[in-house]
């Protein structure tokens, strides 16, 4: 063979290569975003009943579905659509609030402080991200019940915070020990306390990774059930996913009605990911470079 032939055949093989890996990535693309153009049609078609084809386009365009879920109403009159986002919202909101506010102090503290129980309460922490939520849900109620927070937005914001905290304590040290040290030593250099190098240098620097972290906290909140429907008893109190499991019972199902409420929930998500897409490349990349 030779030398010119093998020259040829490299680029004509690169091709194939670059060829099988775009139909490759194509597949994989269509086999995600499937699902989602059924959630979308059942969505804005005026049926109930979704038909069997093979291009889930809407039949019979119609806004009765998402009317119906944001006009919902109890046997009161009260407007029950915007009772349940203002819980989710609350919840939401306030789990990345208290996860940030305990674990940014906590993680600055590991990332740059020694001292006694250091590993052993890391150790603690992380054994405790091995098991789901739903398995503390009997002591996590009895506690509720104890202190008179049970069937209340307060109570369900300190059970999210159980799991967004040591979530978010392990992502923000990764982030902290990213950032050198000698850029708050400088600060402390020339006059700064401990505290202002932290308020100062630390936590601008950190920002990306504080953003992320909020989001995930957020999202992590916003997009539970299980404890959520388990200590909610009534239904002002209920969040989305609890009003999206109420169209899809064992005993009926309008998939229209749960169609336009999954795109009604996800549209704060993908607004926060569109505002935050900067943040979220920076946070992941400073998060995870030691930890």
């Amino acid at each position: 063979m030779s030398a010119r032939e093998d020259t040829a055949r490299q680029p004509r093989g690169s091709a194939i290569r670059g060829a099988l890996v775009h139909a490759f990535l194509i597949a994989a693309v269509v086999f995600a975003v499937y699902p989602i153009l059924w959630v979308i049609a059942l969505a804005f078609s005026e049926s109930v009943v979704p038909e069997a084809r093979a291009l889930p386009l809407p039949t019979n365009v119609s806004l009765d579905h998402f009317v119906a879920v944001i006009g919902r109403t109890d046997g009161e009159g009260r407007w029950m659509f915007a009772r349940q986002l203002w819980s989710s919202a609350f919840v939401s909101i306030m789990t990345s609030v208290v996860a940030i506010a305990i674990a940014t102090p906590a993680a600055y503290a590991l990332s740059r402080f020694e001292f006694v129980g250091k590993d052993a309460s890391v150790k603690s922490l992380l054994a405790t991200q091995m098991f789901p939520g739903v398995a503390a849900s009997v002591p996590l109620y009895l506690l509720l019940d104890a202190i008179g927070l049970l069937d209340t937005l307060s109570g369900l914001v300190l059970v999210y915070a159980t799991s967004a905290v040591p979530f978010a304590l392990f992502q923000l040290r990764g982030a902290f020990d990213a950032i050198p040290k000698e850029l708050e030593e400088a600060a402390m250099v020339d006059g700064a306390t401990r505290f202002g190098a932290f308020v100062r240098v630390a936590l601008p620097a950190a920002r990306p990774a504080l953003a992320i972290t909020a989001l995930f906290a957020f999202m992590s909140a916003w997009n539970e059930f299980a404890l959520a429907a388990t200590f909610l008893t009534r239904e002002e109190h209920y969040t989305l996913p609890i009003l999206l499991q109420s169209y899809a019972t064992e005993h009926d199902a309008n998939l229209g009605h749960f169609a336009a409420g999954a795109i009604l929930v996800s549209v704060p998500v993908m607004a926060l990911f569109y505002v935050l897409q900067r943040q979220l490349i920076h946070g992941l990349t400073s998060g995870g470079v030691k930890g």
